[in-house]
């Protein structure tokens, strides 16, 4: 195995397990949850079908969106579903719940920040991006579109589905729309691998000319 592929599934595992967990943090800040879990609570209240079953199947539809966009999913886009889950379980069960105000919005923006991190830290790996997150490079490699215009017109879009089919909506989840997509625009290009010696990064920058395929 080359220390390149090494550092990929390194960066993967790392940035899959911190995903989850900045999930558990913005959860236990108790302030609002993210756009995609407000479409999905919107879609079990109207459907009655329960929210974590809801959750799998907006993943599948997502994926469906992949075709048009010529989107394909990689071992990251797996390990996903696999992972984040159950690291967002860890969050949840080491972080207590919050009740004071300026706790919760801290809790909350670290745990934003850590997630716009861990974003940067598993799609610059290159082994696949999960559903939602495909979505975006996808539409960003199809049409040129910037991340952060990519990202914040997805999650804006559908948080307001979701608010009209009856989720929960909160401060945060409104921090969250309006902020990660700008976040992950400051993070993906610090941590994305390049395929080759000299291949643009996606900042614009050429790799450097030792660095390995």
């Amino acid at each position: 195995m080359s220390l390149l592929l090494l550092r990929r599934i390194v960066q993967l595992l790392v940035g899959l397990f911190l995903y989850g967990f900045s999930i558990g943090m913005m959860i236990r800040a108790g302030i609002g949850v993210s756009p995609w879990d407000v479409l999905g609570q919107g879609v079990s209240v109207q459907s009655g079908i329960p929210f974590g079953l809801t959750t799998n199947l907006i993943g599948l539809a997502v994926l469906l969106l992949w075709i048009p966009i010529r989107q394909r999913p990689g071992v990251g886009t797996v390990l996903n579903v696999l992972l984040v889950g159950p690291s967002a379980e860890v969050g949840l069960a080491v972080i207590p719940q919050q009740t004071v105000l300026w706790v919760q919005i801290l809790l909350f923006t670290g745990g934003l920040v850590l997630l716009a991190v861990a974003t940067g830290l598993y799609l610059g790996a290159r082994m696949g991006p999960g559903p939602r997150d495909g979505l975006m490079t996808g539409m960003h490699k199809r049409w040129g579109w910037p991340i952060w215009a990519v990202r914040t017109g997805i999650e804006v879009s559908v948080l307001a589905i979701g608010w009209a089919l009856g989720g929960t909506v909160g401060v945060g989840t409104v921090a969250f729309a309006l902020f990660v997509g700008p976040l992950v625009n400051l993070t993906l290009p610090r941590f994305h691998i390049p395929e080759k010696p000299g291949e643009p990064r996606l900042d614009g920058q050429a790799a450097p000319s030792g660095a390995a395929p």
